[in-house]
């Protein structure tokens, strides 16, 4: 049996890398309050590690309206699953930890040396020879260049101002070990102290840091993947996602493959398209196939050029080693919202619960849901219970379609 858990600490664990890592209280809020999100990704006949209040009674509804084969474990429930297959959202030390404690045999863990590989791969520092490749075989309708890895020199944990002297437009620096638009330090007006200090921490705590111009940004996407780690990696589909102005992650939209490939046709010719995803697929083939087996996404976007075409791709924006939103509204769009169907998967923060509280009552009366034969035709959908303690909450809104 497969046991899913929704560690949403999973990049900065990693970035840690100790066993006894607790992450901060907003993401351990997120944690407990998104817990039941995997009912809607896990395999049949799997588990989800969740506390059994609230849960149990979200789970019970959903399955009277979708196809979930699914049933919550609980933490005290672990030893009676000693033999699961562990699925979590990304691994690292601190999960790895927790799993054994609770009771999980330890023959079906990562062992560290194995978690210490993985973190290396993934690391955003790798998205740098996927950038070389591309460069170097010239593939037309990409861009992505003058990106680089800044490492600490013996020790040094300051740079010079004059680094980034290069980038008129500005540029941006990337922690190693982050994701979802996290760990980002943006730099629009000169070498501030800020991002002197910044900069400083990243070269201490991690040894270097990524920096990248900043790219005349139109659209976010990205390409998903399977890696089966026996040589075979797969494409899965695609995924459109939103961000704010500091790239940060803000939602999902939902739509299907052949939707996607429509609307990149407004950029790029769709026979270049297929040629960057190839080549992506065939270089992730070659990096990944043989030593990480899970799901993995490439996020994408579509640049303006001052040069040469009007828009470009970038191909090799960041490489997610582990399960991620995209993937997860790859799946609501396939599986459980009707053909042709639109909206959005969304993850939202309040500062309160009553203010949560609110705004998911208002969205209920507004967007009535609909359902039919399993899948939403409309309306407004929680992916996870909202309880007396939620201040995040998952959600897809669907316009019915034409």
């Amino acid at each position: 049996m497969e046991l899913y858990v929704f560690n949403p600490d999973a990049d900065m664990a990693l970035g840690n890398n100790e066993e006894n890592y607790m992450a901060p209280a907003t993401i351990r809020r997120m944690a407990e309050d998104l817990a039941l999100l995997p009912v809607w990704y896990a395999r049949p006949g799997s588990g989800i590690l969740a506390p059994s209040a609230y849960n149990a009674d979200y789970l019970k509804r959903m399955q009277q309206l979708f196809r979930l084969d699914v049933h919550l474990v609980t933490e005290p429930e672990l030893p009676d699953y000693a033999d699961v297959r562990v699925m979590p959202w990304g691994w690292n030390p601190a999960i790895r930890k927790r799993m054994l404690k609770g009771g999980v045999l330890e023959r079906n863990l990562p062992t560290p040396d194995a978690l210490d590989k993985y973190r290396m791969k993934a690391a955003r520092s790798n998205a740098l020879a996927f950038r070389a490749l591309f460069y170097s075989n010239k593939i037309d309708y990409t861009c992505g260049d003058g990106c680089c890895l800044v490492e600490a020199d013996g020790g040094t944990t300051a740079i010079s101002p004059d680094i980034i002297g290069r980038y008129k437009e500005g540029c941006v620096f990337k922690s190693l070990w982050s994701g979802s638009g996290k760990g980002l330090c943006w730099c629009r007006h000169g070498f501030t102290k800020n991002v002197s200090d910044w900069c400083s921490r990243a070269l201490k705590e991690n040894g270097g840091f990524v920096m990248e111009p900043i790219f005349d940004k139109v659209e976010d996407f990205a390409m998903e993947f399977y890696s089966d780690g026996r040589g075979k990696l797969l494409f899965v589909g695609y995924s459109r996602f939103v961000t704010d102005d500091k790239g940060a992650y803000r939602g999902n939209i939902l739509t299907s493959d052949e939707q996607v490939e429509e609307w990149i046709q407004q950029y790029v010719p769709f026979e270049a398209f297929v040629r960057i995803r190839n080549m992506m697929q065939k270089a992730l083939e070659t990096s990944y196939a043989t030593s990480y087996m899970g799901f993995l996404g490439v996020d994408m976007m579509v640049c303006r050029q001052k040069e040469g075409h009007p828009y470009a791709i970038n191909p090799h924006v960041e490489i997610n080693l582990r399960m991620n939103m995209g993937i997860v509204s790859h799946v609501l769009s396939d599986h459980f919202i009707v053909p042709g169907g639109e909206g959005r998967f969304s993850i939202d923060c309040f500062p309160t619960h009553e203010a949560l509280m609110e705004r998911h009552e208002q969205d209920a009366q507004s967007y009535p849901l609909v359902v039919k034969d399993g899948r939403v035709v409309s309306g407004y959908l929680p992916l996870v219970p909202v309880t007396p303690k939620s201040r995040y909450r998952a959600f897809v809104c669907v316009t019915a379609a034409e």
